[in-house]
């Protein structure tokens, strides 16, 4: 492949359309405010548990939140 792929996300937007702080969701998935802000960021990708957590907490699906 010539570009890497990087993992991209609306973990913000759907936040946000659900009316929840960065440390709401963040206790809702059992993960610290940080960990959550670095998911937004791009500096950090959550793993696969973390992410279907991520899911079921917004009421998303998974290709609703992530993406390439």
């Amino acid at each position: 492949m010539d570009g890497e792929l990087i993992l991209k996300n609306n973990l913000k937007n759907a936040r946000a359309e659900r009316k929840l702080s960065q440390m709401e969701l963040a206790e809702l998935v059992g993960v610290s405010r940080n960990t959550i802000s670095s998911i937004e960021t791009g500096q950090f990708n959550p793993t696969a548990k973390l992410a279907l957590l991520l899911c079921i907490a917004l009421e998303k699906k998974f290709e609703e939140l992530f993406y390439f």
